[in-house]
């Protein structure tokens, strides 16, 4: 059968920039090493197999500025050696533990798997995981796709400048990590309001990632829904997501990360080993965690202490056979679409990438089959990157999608409600401050220079959506609040000493040990466009 549409899997991958060098070890940046080991080597060994075996495959991730600038890290590589290293000797030890067991074969399975991301993070890649995503870019089987620099909600900032500045800065981290500029960025969020479109296409964006109603309520109605893109009047593609294709991975009814055969996330041997045991592999103060090893499948809606022992056979063959569902349900789709609308679909798949290996275990698995039987078991589906479908399509209907966003309800009320809405005018305060800097102050040198630049990089900080969020989510809601507060407080201190000419090089230079993020960066990044003889300019260290 002839071409019936395109399918785009794009992963969102995404952290706050959270680094401690002030403490020997730091619970949160354990998030960090679980993504690392659980989800971003395991799709980097997804990509290399593919690509070893001659399938065709296309996949779009973002790596967000914040989390490229931690892989790259020094500091938080050498913690990360020392996480797989412990990680890994109690992998080893469970090994041991469960022969003859109904355990054994995913104690083994697992410590194989660990044992094997040790050696190649250490050995082959010489810790460094951003260039092993950059070969698969240059050897166009990935497009890595850019975000906001700390995840910032553009639409609830108070100034077109700060705005420009979260993406004009993405940018260049981009190129300092890629070698490239980016051609398309995930909107933190997917937050849109008219009016980002213009600020995008400034810094050579060519599409973004938007929900599906940001299409389905544009002005005008988009004609094909969510299954093309669009263009904005700024000039820039917004490819929608696909709810059915989300629905059937997202949904806590009918998602397939649910089946009983996979993996339980919440039961963990950090808290069924004795404490004895487990206590050589816990942070200093000693308190119980997850491990990451788990033993036990989700065998259904059942209390943990009935959960049964997880059987990697099992879970392999459901992921193929989930995979093959999945093609089949995107083939009727297609085929549907293409007769109604009278044009090839393009179907959009946004996910968080730590969806993938983190919280659904078999998930890199998943995607994994779902490449092979596109490429070898039929010619229907196309996978595409959106960079190329662009390329293949060049007309397109112009529209002004929609304000929107994901998470519930879909108009921002994640990042904005009674609990979180405290910090708004702390930044946006801060925000016509650092306007006001670079207005005041527009070719600093020196010690000013290193202030205005470590000033910049404390608002972006705390400007992270991740902050609001998880304030929303009620987690780790005591760190979310005093992260925000300390940057803030950073920032206004910064600004006290500058415009009171009273700087402090010592503690200018305590701050860049902390908030190392951006090295490259340019305060100017927030000058306004209309002051500047160099309006419009991405801003680099260099620009002196």
């Amino acid at each position: 059968m002839s071409l019936q549409g395109y399918l785009s899997i794009v992963l969102h991958a995404h952290l706050p920039f959270i680094r401690h060098p002030e403490y020997p070890d730091f619970l949160e940046e354990d998030w960090l090493f679980e993504a690392m080991t659980e989800t971003y080597i395991p799709l980097l060994r997804m990509m290399r197999r593919l690509c070893d075996d001659k399938i065709y495959f296309r996949l779009t991730m973002s790596l967000t500025p914040p989390l490229c600038e931690m892989l790259a890290d020094p500091l938080l590589q050498e913690r990360y050696v020392h996480h797989i290293d412990k990680l890994s000797e109690l992998a080893e030890l469970m090994r041991k533990e469960k022969i003859g067991t109904p355990f054994q074969d995913a104690a083994a399975a697992q410590a194989d798997e660990i044992a094997e991301t040790k050696r190649l993070f250490e050995n082959e890649w010489n810790r460094q995981l951003l260039p092993v995503f950059k070969k698969f870019q240059d050897d166009g089987v990935l497009e890595i796709i850019t975000c906001g620099a700390t995840h910032g909600f553009l639409p609830l900032m108070a100034t077109d400048e700060a705005r420009r500045a979260q993406i004009s800065i993405a940018v260049n981290n981009y190129k300092k990590h890629f070698g490239r500029a980016p051609r398309g960025i995930w909107l933190p969020e997917c937050a849109f309001v008219p009016g980002i479109d213009a600020l995008l296409a400034e810094n050579g964006i060519t599409f973004f990632i938007l929900e599906s109603h940001g299409l389905t309520q544009s002005n005008p109605p988009a004609r094909y829904g969510t299954f093309r893109p669009v263009i904005t009047p700024g000039g820039v593609a917004a490819f929608a997501r696909d709810l059915e294709s989300s629905r059937q991975v997202w949904s806590a009814e009918i998602g397939y990360p649910g089946h009983p055969d996979y993996r339980e996330f919440y039961r963990d041997c950090g808290f069924d080993l004795p404490y004895a045991e487990v206590r050589p592999y816990l942070h200093a103060d000693g308190v119980r965690r997850n491990t990451g090893l788990k033993f036990f499948r989700i065998t259904g809606k059942v209390p943990l202490d009935r959960k049964e022992p997880y059987v990697p056979n099992w879970a392999a063959d459901r992921a193929a056979d989930h995979a093959g569902n999945f093609l089949f349900n995107r083939q009727a789709q297609c085929r549907y679409l293409k007769q109604v609308l009278g044009t090839t679909p393009h179907i959009t798949a946004p996910y968080d990438a730590e969806l993938y290996g983190h919280w659904w275990y078999e998930g890199p698995k998943f995607l994994e089959m779902l490449m092979r039987k596109a490429a070898c078991d039929q010619d229907e589906i196309r996978m595409i990157t959106p960079s190329e479908y662009l390329q293949i399509e060049t007309v397109h209907q112009e529209v002004m999608p929609c304000l929107s966003s994901w998470g519930a309800n879909g108009f921002f009320e994640v990042w904005l409600n009674d609990g979180n809405d405290w910090i708004y005018p702390h930044l946006h305060c801060a925000e016509e401050r650092m306007v006001e800097l670079c207005q005041r102050f527009p070719d600093a040198q020196g010690d000013l220079k290193r202030a205005l630049n470590q000033a910049a990089r404390e608002l972006l900080l705390a400007q992270a959506s991740d902050w609001a969020f998880i304030i929303t989510t009620n987690t780790s809601v005591e760190y979310a609040e005093k992260r925000t507060r300390d940057h803030i407080a950073r920032f206004n201190g910064i600004y006290a000493q500058i415009v009171e000419n009273r700087l402090e090089p010592q503690w200018i230079s305590e701050l860049e040990w902390k908030d190392n993020i951006f090295q490259e960066i340019d305060y100017r990044a927030y000058m306004p466009v209309d002051r500047h003889p160099h309006a419009g300019a991405v801003y680099t260290s260099d620009d002196d």
